[in-house]
């Protein structure tokens, strides 16, 4: 018997409880995994209360990123064997299959070798928020002379972001609500930190780039606060939504972004891996940045498995600076 976690209602940490379940062995082109650790992410705590974007049928399992060993192999898998330690990567969709237990069973198609050098659940901890943050190397083309403004620097994905920019040779700008985290987000990279409930973030980015203003702004809040990051872009920069957590409607910024032959886009990180070609170039080059140190992730805190209702609790209290991350 394994606990795992079922959702049988939506609604706030609190709707989470465990059961007792004996998973049957894996399917063909699936594996069982033992959990070790397990990635919290947004997109799972919005799917838990509601308020995701994708069809939802109950009970259902929950959970996309972790790391464990497998214990068995269905039919028709390759490239694996038992014992091996992985990482889940989110290549499938929330409530098809779920991690959030001891044991799991996912499609093999979602694991990846874990990365030596990285504890278990530094491996839990870093293919969402680096694939997702690819979008400043992959499509900005960020270098040497540009500019990124981080919206929610302090994020798991705003800290992969910074250390991307950083290592790409850009100047990483971390935009976050008060000046409360600015010391943490130095420490980890950021050269320089708006406050953008205390400051004028177009003026205060102008200063910083001389007046030539961002290549890149990428954020995961949307709302009406997109036409003030417009306001900041270089010539023919982008901005990047690539998440809804204001849940209020996003506007076109037409008239700042048409004077700067700026564009905006959405984005996710499946548009990464959904593409073999792409996955493989981001793959590498993350690896590589994670074995020379270019890249690190960094957890803010780590919970048990008996308590991932405080564990999601405390990912979206807003006081994390990293990826909030569950031991089994």
């Amino acid at each position: 018997m394994a606990k795992v976690v079922r959702l049988h209602r939506q609604g706030g940490p609190e709707v989470l409880t465990f059961e007792d379940v004996l998973l049957p062995e894996p399917g063909p082109g699936e594996v069982k995994l033992k959990i070790e650790a397990i990635g919290l992410n947004r997109s799972e705590a919005m799917y838990r209360a509601g308020r995701y974007p994708v069809p939802v049928t109950l009970p259902c399992l929950i959970g996309y990123e972790a790391s464990g060993e497998i214990l068995s192999l269905g039919d028709g898998v390759e490239g694996f064997e038992v014992g091996d330690k992985v990482s889940v990567l989110p290549r499938f969709q929330l409530g098809t299959y779920g991690v959030w237990g001891e044991e799991a069973i996912v499609p093999a198609s979602a694991l990846e070798p874990a990365p030596p050098g990285l504890s278990m659940a530094e491996a839990a901890a870093i293919w969402m928020q680096y694939l997702t943050a690819f979008a400043v190397i992959e499509v900005a083309d960020v270098g040497i002379g540009d500019a990124a403004l981080i919206r929610a620097a302090s994020s798991s994905v705003g800290i992969a972001a910074i250390q991307l920019c950083n290592w790409a040779g850009a100047t990483s700008i971390a935009c976050t609500r008060t000046h409360a985290k600015a010391d943490a987000l130095k420490a980890l990279g950021a050269v320089h930190v708006i406050a953008t409930e205390e400051e004028d973030l177009p003026a205060r980015t102008m200063q910083i780039t001389h007046g030539k203003g961002a290549r890149c702004a990428f954020d995961p809040v949307g709302g009406p606060y997109v036409e003030t990051l417009a306001q900041a872009l270089a010539s023919r920069g982008i901005l990047f939504v690539y998440g809804g957590l204001s849940e209020q409607d996003t506007p076109y910024p037409h008239w700042p972004m048409a004077m700067r032959g700026a564009s905006m886009r959405g984005w996710v990180a499946s548009e990464i891996w959904n593409h073999p070609q792409r996955f493989a170039h981001a793959k590498d080059i993350i690896l590589q940045g994670l074995a020379e140190g270019h890249l690190k992730p960094i957890i803010a805190k780590s919970f048990p498995l008996d308590q991932i209702a405080e564990a999601n609790a405390y990912l979206e209290s807003n006081q994390q600076v990293g990826k909030v991350v569950v031991t089994v």
